[in-house]
């Protein structure tokens, strides 16, 4: 190993010295060779000593922190993002086209809800098991997709693919209308609301009573998990749970959104994506809301409060905003719960992260790094494969489900 413990002032005046005489040289003779080299050092300093860092691991108990440690290595490993895309936005727009979708064949599972509507579950069985060939005790992991994600999506492939090699089963809740099914009544989704979400952790614990259940969430899946435990406590099956990039704050990740870069790079499009989604179900909800006025729409928080808000019964939009944020139910979640987030996602800021918070539960940990973008983590020279968000999902998983033991009564 390389120390990197030098003073970078001198290193500087040497490299601008030598900079400055091999130009000198010529552009079409060794001094365009001897520039490329020397920006080439120069970055590459840069990035094992700004870019390239070991995560913040912040807990509210010792044993927790110290489980994880123990058990998941990666969260004390030096995270190294890809060196050619570091930066947040282009971690987050490159991850769903560079990154590969392993093949999943799913068994398709539609639950009736209370209120006559319809869930689509997506199974991934795994009945080629070795490690767990007894379907009844097979350990099942519970995915949620982002807000308008479905099964389909990669970072949830590649959850798939990680629990297929740990031997798990895995099922995946998608929201109500995004992945192809007919809307049965003028309801949808929202972070909020945690109905439906209750309704298949049920229905997965009386399907598999002898398997052991825990659950994984990214963005606004990773949201409504979180709002789910803080408002069930103890009244849960969830073994533990572990949360990507979710947003803490509503008000701080939707003004942050609303920044006009972000807001071009990101707002629209996903508020589109949510029009689309009402305009697929139009002939259902155009009985009960001004479907008009929400196509016309130009930001996710217009559309909530054109859509989202009354649909759920609140007075305003502010009010829908306060109950979907997870920072308030914090306090209460009583499952080990681990959340990955980048310091520099947009759609989470850095200062809407609930690092205070996680401090005064001992069932809470935050990994924190410096850079990954939403949902993007992407490392290695070409980051197809697997990504650090991967790395974390499935060492927690095994530690949950293998060494769950360790994790009762956080707070001794």
């Amino acid at each position: 190993m390389i120390s990197l413990d030098f003073n970078f002032n001198v290193l500087t005046r040497d490299l601008s010295l030598y900079l400055e005489n091999q130009v000198k040289v010529g552009l079409f003779g060794s001094g365009v060779l001897s520039l490329v080299l020397g920006f080439s050092a120069a970055y590459a300093y840069y990035y094992l000593i700004s870019v390239a860092k070991k995560p913040q691991l912040i807990s509210g108990g010792k044993k927790f922190y110290q489980f994880l440690r123990d058990q998941c290595p990666v969260v004390s490993e030096t995270y190294y993002p890809t060196f050619w895309c570091w930066e947040s936005r282009i971690q987050t727009l490159l991850r769903p086209f560079v990154t590969a979708k392993p093949g999943v064949s799913y068994r398709n599972e539609l639950i009736r809800a209370a209120d006559g509507g319809q869930i689509s579950l997506d199974w991934f069985d795994n009945d080629d098991s070795a490690s767990h060939p007894n379907s009844a005790t097979r350990p099942t992991v519970l995915l949620l997709p982002g807000l308008t994600g479905t099964s389909r999506e990669s970072y949830i492939l590649h959850m798939v693919q990680q629990s297929r090699e740990l031997g798990y089963r895995c099922a995946v809740f998608n929201n109500r209308g995004v992945s192809g099914e007919t809307l049965l009544t003028p309801r949808t989704y929202c972070a909020a609301n945690t109905e439906d979400l209750e309704a298949v952790i049920e229905h997965i614990q009386r399907t598999n009573e002898d398997a052991p259940l825990m659950a994984a969430g990214v963005s606004m899946g990773g949201m409504m998990l979180a709002n789910y435990l803080g408002k069930k406590g103890r009244e849960t099956c969830l073994k533990g749970v572990v949360v990507f990039s979710a947003g803490w704050d509503v008000f701080a990740c939707t003004a942050s959104l609303e920044k006009p870069l972000d807001r071009f790079l990101f707002n629209s499009y996903l508020t589109s994506c949510l029009q689309a989604g009402v305009d697929r179900h139009k002939s259902v909800l155009e009985k009960s809301y001004d479907i008009d006025h929400v196509m016309k729409a130009k930001t996710i928080r217009e559309f909530d409060e054109r859509f989202t808000s009354i649909m759920f019964g609140y007075p305003t939009n502010d009010d829908y905003y306060h109950d979907a944020s997870p920072i308030h139910k914090l306090k209460s979640v009583q499952v080990p719960m681990l959340c990955l987030n980048a310091a520099d996602d947009v759609f989470s800021p850095c200062h809407a992260i609930p690092v205070e918070a996680v401090k005064q539960n001992p069932n809470l940990a935050l990994l924190i790094t410096c850079h990954g973008g939403h949902i993007g983590f992407l490392e290695g020279l070409w980051p197809r494969r697997s990504t650090y968000m991967d790395r974390v999902f499935k060492q927690f998983a095994k530690a949950v489900i293998e060494q769950g033991g360790d994790l009762n009564d956080l707070s001794s």
